[in-house]
């Protein structure tokens, strides 16, 4: 499958930078790295709403769409976003010059803690996953960048879209044990992610636990056997589930 690079940004941006927020929460390295910080970091990429890290009162919030800034990061294509999140050596264009030293030290650490969490390699993976707590903070990053990744294909991708069209409106709601939860709102061919079980439902995804809903998001186990063992279970309007199930391969594809 050919990615978009359109959808791969709004993906890099609103899915999974977007976990800083979430980061700052419960991450002591992150938690440490923004103690006393008052700085917001704006990313402007061609073809996306701008998105925001406003870091005050030693936590991140992250808004989508205009919001002043103190530090502005322009990119002249997609592709050059997404090179950065992958690592690549490249610079964007940035105005106040005071500020980017933020960006060089304690970003990093931030940019670092996202891929300990959600790019390890299967060695570290097995091991780290011995934690609970890690395990259970992974697993809530990685369902939170799927759904919010989600949104941004059927919004986006080209495909993603006669999918999102074709669906009815109203919201699923997925669930992860007791801990977790993630709505998906799709209203006049359009698809929006929240955090939290936003009402009414209509739909609805449930893992009976984290470990079940870690093994399906990471690919190492299918939907059916979960299904069968009872421990993944799905109702309400299934014609919504089935069109989300479609789209959740395409996340494999982008994201994997």
């Amino acid at each position: 499958m050919e990615k978009n690079p359109v959808t791969v940004a709004r993906i890099n941006l609103f899915a999974i930078l977007r976990n800083i927020q979430d980061l700052c929460e419960f991450d002591a390295p992150c938690k440490e790295a923004i103690k006393g910080k008052k700085i917001s970091v704006q990313f402007n990429v061609p073809g996306l709403e701008p998105g925001t890290l406003v870091f005050a009162n030693d936590k991140c919030e992250f808004f989508r769409g205009p919001h002043s800034a103190s530090l502005k990061l322009y990119f002249t294509s997609p592709e050059h976003f997404n090179k950065l999140i992958d690592g690549e050596k490249t610079v964007p264009i940035f105005y106040n010059v005071f500020q980017v030293n933020f960006l060089l030290k304690e970003f990093m650490v931030l940019a670092d803690r996202i891929k300990y969490y959600l790019q390890p390699t299967p060695a570290e993976r097995a091991e780290r996953n011995k934690d609970p707590e890690y395990f259970e903070k992974s697993t809530m990053l990685l369902a939170y960048t799927a759904f919010y990744a989600m949104s941004e294909i059927a919004n986006s991708d080209p495909t993603g879209k006669i999918i999102c069209k074709s669906m009815y409106p109203g919201i699923i709601q997925a669930s992860m044990g007791d801990k977790i939860a993630v709505s998906l709102e799709i209203e006049n061919g359009h698809m929006s992610t929240s955090i939290g079980k936003k009402e009414p439902g209509r739909a609805f995804m449930r893992f009976e636990d984290v470990a079940t809903a870690n093994a399906v998001l990471n690919g190492e186990s299918d939907v059916f056997t979960p299904i069968g063992e009872g421990l993944l279970t799905l109702y309400g309007y299934t014609p919504m589930l089935e069109s989300m199930s479609k789209l959740l391969g395409f996340v494999s594809a982008y994201v994997g």
